[in-house]
C-alpha cells in the first residue's frame, strides 16, 4: 500500500468471519461497505476484538480484517487482548498513512482507540450504537471521552449518553440501510407478524409470543414468523407449545440477510418488542421493505411514517389488530436514512 494513501482503521468488538455471515453486526457491516464503496481512494482496515473465534488476518469484500479471538479472554487476560490490539495498531501506523480511528460502541474498542489516538496524535471517534449509552457502562470512566469524539447513532442515544454519563456527543450519524440490497418491490404479503433478532431477555420475545396469542384470539389464522438464534429460544418454543400456537408462530432460526429482506417484503407488520434499542437496523430495513413497524421505543422525536410506537403490551395488541383489520393498509417503502449518506458524514469527520 502506498504510504500516501489515507487509511482509516475501524475497531469493532465483532465482525463476520467470512462474507456469508451477514447476521453479525449488520449496521457495522453496512457502514464499512459504504465507506469502501463511496471512498475507494481511502484504505479501510478492520480490527475485530472478540469475534471471529480465531486469530487471523483475512480479506472481507476486499477489506483487510484482523481478528484477535478475545471472546474467551477473561479478567487479566483481557489486558493481553488490549496489548495485541495496540501492537497491531502500532504496526499498521508504520505501514500506512493512518488518518483516523473509528470505534464501534463506546466500550473496549473505544478504550484502546481513544488512548492510542491520543498517544500518537491520530483522530479518534466513537460511534455510540446502543447499550453502550446506558448507565451501567463502567468503561466510560476509563475512556474519558470528550464530546467532540463521540458520534451518536440516533437522537435517543445522544440524549441517553448525556443523561447517563454527563457528556453530550457532538455528532450524530444515523443508522441506515442500503436500498441496493433489497429485492424489487411488490408481491403478496402472506406473513402477518414478523420478528427478527436474537433470543435475549432484552428483546422480550416472550412478549412477542403473548402478542401473537392475543391477536390469534381475534384472527384465528394469524401467521407469525421469527428469524434469529439465542439463549432463550427453548423458552419461546415452550411458550408456543403452551399457548397452542404451533400452527400460527414459526421459528425459522438464523437466516442469511438476503432471505430476511425477502421475508420482510412478504410481511405486513414488523413487531419489535425490545425494551431498549439504539436505532434498530431491522426496523429501518422493515420500513424500507414496506412493513408497518410496531414497537415500544421511539428513536427520534419526529413522527415516522408506518412506525407505530405503543406504550403497553395491550396497546401493541390493539395496534396490530387495527392494522391487520384495515382495508386501507398500504405497503409503501419508507427510506429514513441511506447508509451512503451516513458514511459521508463519518468521512467528513476525518477530512
Amino acid at each position: 500500500m502506498n504510504r500516501e494513501t489515507k487509511t482509516i482503521i475501524i475497531l469493532s468488538p465483532a465482525f463476520p468471519a467470512n462474507e456469508s455471515e451477514t447476521y453479525w453486526v449488520p449496521s457495522q457491516q453496512l457502514m464499512v461497505t459504504a465507506l469502501k464503496k463511496n471512498f475507494p481512494a481511502t484504505n479501510i482496515i478492520v480490527l475485530s476484538f472478540l469475534y471471529p473465534y480465531h486469530k487471523s488476518a483475512f480479506s472481507w469484500h476486499g477489506i483487510e480484517v484482523i481478528s484477535f479471538d478475545g471472546m474467551h479472554r477473561r479478567k487479566f487476560n483481557r489486558l493481553f487482548l488490549f496489548r495485541d490490539a495496540w501492537k497491531t495498531l502500532k504496526k499498521k501506523k508504520k505501514e500506512h498513512n493512518v488518518i483516523g480511528l473509528f470505534s464501534f460502541w463506546c466500550g473496549e474498542c473505544a478504550l484502546v482507540g481513544k488512548w492510542f489516538g491520543k498517544w500518537h496524535k491520530i483522530k479518534h471517534y466513537c460511534w455510540i450504537c446502543g447499550q453502550d449509552a446506558r448507565k451501567g457502562n463502567k468503561l466510560i470512566k476509563w475512556i474519558r471521552p470528550a464530546a467532540d469524539e463521540l458520534v451518536a447513532m440516533s437522537p435517543f442515544l445522544l440524549n441517553e449518553f448525556e443523561k447517563n454519563h454527563h457528556v453530550r456527543p457532538s455528532y450524530l450519524v444515523e443508522n441506515a440501510v442500503d436500498p441496493a440490497l433489497f429485492p424489487p418491490a411488490g408481491g403478496e404479503r402472506t406473513i402477518d407478524l414478523l420478528g427478527v433478532g436474537s433470543f435475549e431477555p432484552l428483546k422480550q420475545y416472550d412478549v412477542f409470543t403473548e402478542v401473537v396469542r392475543s391477536v390469534q384470539v381475534q384472527i384465528n389464522k394469524i401467521r407469525a414468523k421469527h428469524c434469529g438464534i439465542g439463549r432463550e429460544k427453548e423458552k419461546i418454543q415452550s411458550l408456543i407449545k403452551k399457548f397452542g400456537l404451533e400452527e400460527n408462530f414459526h421459528l425459522l432460526g438464523g437466516r442469511p440477510h438476503e432471505e430476511v429482506l425477502k421475508l420482510m417484503q412478504q410481511s405486513k407488520i414488523f413487531l419489535h418488542t425490545s425494551r431498549y434499542e439504539g436505532f434498530s437496523t431491522v426496523c429501518l430495513e422493515a420500513l424500507y421493505a414496506g412493513c408497518h413497524v410496531v414497537s415500544f421505543l421511539k428513536p427520534i422525536e419526529r413522527e415516522i411514517k408506518h412506525w407505530h410506537v405503543v406504550t403497553t403490551q395491550q396497546d401493541m395488541v390493539e395496534k396490530c389488530l387495527q392494522l391487520l383489520e384495515s382495508r386501507e393498509l398500504d405497503f409503501e417503502r419508507v427510506l429514513l436514512y441511506s447508509m451512503e449518506d451516513s458514511a459521508r458524514k463519518v468521512m467528513n469527520l476525518f477530512n
